[in-house]
């Protein structure tokens, strides 16, 4: 599921647009190498990776391989990967480098699990300013940062020529071609009976609700949740309002299963949905364009989580200096970034690998400028306790039940699970 995995959301000037460095534009400039250590040390290289991964990966390991005398394995993994990956490392029979998203780095360093990557000045100019700062965490980097993807609001062209102005003049106009008998849904967005906090964030943002506080340097303070606040019961009674009691708009029957079919078979003419979409959109024969999810009239920005999908150096692998070398100064190569967006194709993290890829996939900027002002998935361990409690209290509302009462049991149950 996108937003545990970015799970996606996700991150200092909030623009997407970073300036590369004026040096090679096939590549970051590099870290300090240890590639001459590494051959003369000769061993082994072990690099796990989901499936839609490894096989991108293999040719660049084995090229890496062969420059330094070393063997390199990109092993799959398809099943419960933070986890595996965690295990594994306490157990010592982890990988030297893990790929994984951001938003699992509160955890990993939290139990040991990854070292700092250590990047350039230069070479973290190279990259979106707001994927360097999804992958900092208490004020260190801890990955090389290589793809990016946030929701935004995709439309069917044919049934809505103009971009919404507001959330507002979104739902009016969905209703509208659903009374006229054009689509069967007002908005495809899943909420399904189980809520899907990714997906809602970017409205329950706007309507004034937030999940946590900020320290004195910005970031998400744990100590600080803020579901059950006053502003996030306003928020949650927005939810109730474009729910199934009120205008429609957010409906339990549509799930991750079905809110992109539907928009692709044309019962919907707006959808709210990342980059992943793009391929059934497009089977459908569908025209559409991309841009930000709308805000609520007078309400505050309507953010998207970003997420940000990076390389990590196992605190506990074999070969640790190899993995620093791959990581920071190999990874961070355009043609490595291109490759892995070809495999997948999500917006890059190395600006010259968007600016090359942006000519035949003018998408992959859209998506990119629909998120500049995205909030990038919060990585502290605690996330991890808002997602389900969220996810109930959602459900609740859209169904029509109370806000303060859903909100105030989404808080009750993070506390409880926080204090444990």
């Amino acid at each position: 599921m996108r937003m545990r995995a970015l799970g996606v959301a996700a991150l200092a000037s909030l623009s997407f647009a970073a300036t590369a460095c004026g040096q090679s534009p096939s590549a970051a400039p590099a870290a300090p190498s240890a590639s001459a250590a590494a051959s003369a040390a000769g061993g082994s290289l072990v690099i796990w990776a989901d499936p839609s991964r490894v096989k991108p990966l293999k040719p660049f390991a084995d090229e890496f391989g062969k420059e330094n005398g070393v063997t390199v394995e990109v092993k799959e993994i398809s099943k419960d990967n933070q986890q595996t990956f965690l295990t594994a490392s306490q157990q010592g029979s982890g990988p030297d480098i893990m790929v994984g998203a951001h938003d699992w780095i509160g955890n990993l360093v939290q139990n040991g699990a990854i070292d700092p990557v250590t990047l350039t000045d230069a070479q973290k100019a190279a990259f979106s300013e707001k994927a360097i700062q999804a992958v900092t965490f208490n004020g260190q980097i801890y990955g090389a940062p290589y793809a990016m993807e946030n929701i935004a609001l995709i439309r069917n062209t044919k049934l809505a020529p103009d971009a919404p102005a507001s959330i507002e003049d979104l739902i009016a106009k969905g209703k509208k071609l659903k009374a006229d008998g054009k689509v069967k849904e007002v908005l495809c967005l899943p909420v399904g009976q189980k809520g899907d906090a990714f997906h809602v964030y970017p409205i329950f943002a706007s309507g004034g609700g937030a999940l946590f506080g900020t320290t004195a340097g910005g970031d998400p303070d744990p100590k600080q949740v803020l579901l059950g606040s006053p502003e996030s019961v306003k928020a949650f009674e927005k939810l109730k309002d474009l729910g199934e009691k009120g205008d429609g708009g957010l409906r339990t029957s549509l799930t991750n299963e079905n809110y992109i079919v539907n928009f692709a078979g044309g019962k919907c003419a707006y959808l709210v949905s990342g980059p992943w979409a793009i391929s059934e959109v497009k089977k459908g024969g569908i025209s559409y364009d991309i841009t930000a999810v709308p805000a609520f009239e007078d309400g505050k920005p309507a953010t998207p989580f970003v997420g940000v999908q990076a390389f990590f150096v196992a605190s506990k692998g074999k070969s640790k200096t190899l993995a620093q070398e791959f990581v920071a100064n190999y990874v961070t190569n355009k043609d490595v970034a291109k490759a892995l967006y070809d495999a997948d194709p999500r917006p890059p993290a190395l600006t010259a690998a968007l600016q090359e890829v942006q000519a035949a996939d003018p998408d992959a900027v859209k998506f990119m400028d629909a998120g500049k002002d995205g909030l990038p998935m919060p990585a502290i361990p605690e996330m991890a306790a808002i997602w389900e409690p969220f996810g109930i209290a959602e459900t609740a509302v859209v169904k029509g039940g109370d806000a303060a009462k859903a909100a105030a049991a989404a808080q009750k149950a993070i506390d409880g699970s926080l204090k444990n």
